[in-house]
């Protein structure tokens, strides 16, 4: 089964698509049938950056990479962590993003009250569309215990042969320092609540994929026709997902997807798939309401990213953030070696900001690591910030640094003048 995947994988990969995925995703987006969004440059958790111009950057060099690769703005974001505060549709519109998704207490708790709940999506005062997440359906697919990537016929994540099989067979295939990793290869399904596993049985997996595709169509086809005559409205309804939930934790994820829309095309004809851009062209006309700030991490605010694990991280972000416009006024055009260094010091300021390393130090995995990145870009930013300042930028060291941390190559330290 492996070979056979991974062998088809490598070749519509290769041969199919020529080594270039974003191209054929690019192909089916302009053909109307998927709707691709961005997200955030470096994935900054947008409410707790008090530096508008700062915040503004994460949005601007997002859509400018978009459009570089996919030929146009993208219409739709997806906000860091789901993380929204007043005031961010702002920014977002004038990036020209037309909707974003929030999670389902911060349309609940809006002002005024959404008349329609999370069932259509809103307006917030800037005309950007905001669409809230349905709990229902959401839980009923990530939830390992009442979902369904917990049924038992399905493949065993935490075994895995780097770890079940003999040393001597694995070591040619683990990291230089000998430790046992997991390497993607697993043989056995979840079985129940024991150690004792079975073997992983693909054939069973993928019925029973198709039969968990099947009970999700069903319950949203109810859902659809209760929401309909209660709400007199042709409802929507949004389920946002993790991607790593589909192939990585739920191997048969993607193969659920697929029986999914099959179904929903071939064997019923009460609910249909829509893009949100389709939705927003069908209904232009939403409530106006403000949503309330929201995420969708642990209790639905900003706790996750601002604790006592991680609050030390934002003092130094925001003098970095404030420093970064400094140097974007003080050096409207610059060029040459300062230039470089200009840009360099947007992309450690980018790449201390991703919410990853806050995250981290608040669920305790790898935590100094996360530590060591976030001291690593502040002090590359510090340097290059007096170096700029005092026109003393060495060119060598600079040249390590860009090569280290060499994000978006086509940046320029300017979108911090705003």
């Amino acid at each position: 089964m492996y070979f056979w995947k991974l062998t088809r994988a490598r070749q519509i990969f290769s041969e199919r698509y020529y080594n270039n995925i974003i191209q054929a995703f690019k192909r089916y987006q302009d053909m109307g049938k998927i709707e691709i969004i961005t997200c955030a440059a470096t994935h900054g958790y947008l409410p707790l950056m008090p530096n508008r111009k700062a915040a503004r950057a994460q949005i601007e060099i997002a859509c400018a990479h978009y459009e570089k690769h996919f030929g146009r703005r993208p219409r739709g974001i997806w906000l860091p962590e789901c993380g929204y505060a007043p005031g961010v549709d702002e920014i977002l519109k004038q990036a020209g993003i037309k909707f974003f998704f929030i999670d389902t207490h911060g349309i609940l708790f809006g002002a005024p009250r959404p008349r329609y709940g999370v069932f259509a999506p809103v307006y917030t005062p800037s005309a950007v569309a905001a669409f809230g997440r349905d709990m229902e359906s959401s839980k009923q697919v990530w939830s390992a215990k009442q979902g369904y990537p917990g049924d038992y016929d399905y493949r065993e994540f935490y075994r895995d042969v780097g770890f079940d099989l003999d040393y001597d067979y694995v070591r040619p295939y683990l990291h230089s320092d000998g430790n046992r990793v997991n390497l993607g290869i697993k043989y056995y399904r979840i079985t129940g609540e024991t150690e004792h596993k079975e073997p992983y049985k693909p054939s069973i997996a993928r019925e029973k994929a198709a039969a968990h595709a099947g009970n999700f169509m069903y319950n949203r086809e109810k859902q659809i026709e209760w929401l309909h005559d209660y709400l007199k409205i042709k409802p929507i309804i949004v389920s946002p997902y993790d991607a790593e939930l589909f192939g990585h934790w739920w191997y048969e994820g993607p193969e659920w997807v697929e029986f999914l829309i099959r179904k929903i095309h071939f064997d019923q004809k009460t609910i249909k798939m829509i893009t949100p851009w389709e939705y927003l062209e069908r209904h232009p006309k939403l409530q106006v309401i403000t949503p309330s700030m929201s995420s969708w991490g642990y209790k639905g605010y900003s706790e996750v990213w601002l604790n006592g694990d991680n609050d030390w991280i934002y003092a130094h972000l925001h003098m970095m953030a404030d420093r970064m416009v400094i140097l974007a006024d003080r050096f409207p055009d610059a060029d040459g070696i300062t230039r470089r260094a200009l840009n360099q010091a947007a992309r450690e300021l980018l790449l201390a900001q991703g919410s990853d390393w806050a995250f981290i130090m608040k669920t305790g995995t790898m935590v100094e690591y996360a530590h060591k990145r976030t001291k690593d870009h502040v002090a590359r930013f510090d340097r290059l910030y007096e170096d700029i300042m005092n026109a003393r930028v060495n060119d060598q060291w600079l040249k390590e640094v860009e090569h280290r941390d060499n994000i978006f190559p086509d940046i320029d330290y300017r979108i911090y003048r705003g």
